[in-house]
């Protein structure tokens, strides 16, 4: 298939998709910034696509960009995005669709630091694979080991990391405010552990 022919399938996948979704065209617009008349345009197909348009509808409909364009399946289920480093901290994404839920596997080193707690819009679940992880929450000050989890709205102040004794490898998966996770992990007996809020 020639790329005039995908750029020409581009426009009526547009409108399925917004229309599968009941969207207006004024409610896309008023989502992605787009006006109602380019939108329209892009549908009808008498306005090329370009990434410029299709990054901010794709986010809207929380669609990944190759299911705008009809990009043929790879057929690899992989996730293959590059890791980002924050702060001295390791992140790999384990999901790639924008919005909604996303996860991410996380390595701390060995270091110890002083805690600064901070709050944000969100519900946040943690759980150790290795190492043990060091999390302040509210009044509560807890270590959480391999295959300990915890779970919290982050509009709670926190805050995670190291103990200063080793290096910590735990998954975080955090979400819009409202979003919980439904993974519970119960603390065993006589050890401290994050309480649901």
């Amino acid at each position: 298939m020639s790329t005039e022919d995908v750029l020409a399938e581009v426009g009526p996948r547009l409108r399925r998709i917004r229309k599968e979704r009941q969207v207006t065209l004024a409610g896309l617009a008023e989502a992605t910034g787009i006006s109602v008349s380019t939108l329209s345009r892009l549908e009808s197909g008498l306005r090329k696509p370009s990434l410029e348009l299709l990054l901010p509808i794709a986010q809207a409909h929380q669609v990944p960009l190759d299911e705008l364009v009809g990009a043929p399946p790879v057929g690899d289920p992989r996730v293959r995005a590059k890791p980002l480093v924050r702060g001295g901290r390791t992140f790999y994404p384990l999901t790639r669709q924008p919005g909604g839920v996303q996860a991410y596997k996380a390595v701390e080193p060995k270091r110890s630091e002083e805690p600064e707690t901070r709050t944000h819009e969100g519900y946040e679940w943690l759980y150790v694979l290795s190492g043990k992880l060091r999390l302040v929450l509210g009044e509560h000050d807890v270590v959480l080991t391999a295959g300990e989890a915890a779970e919290f709205d982050t509009r709670t102040p926190h805050w995670f990391g190291s103990t200063g004794e080793g290096p910590v490898e735990f998954l975080s998966l955090f979400g819009p405010q409202g979003e919980r996770m439904h993974v519970r992990a119960r603390p065993k007996k006589g050890r401290g552990a994050a309480e649901d809020t």
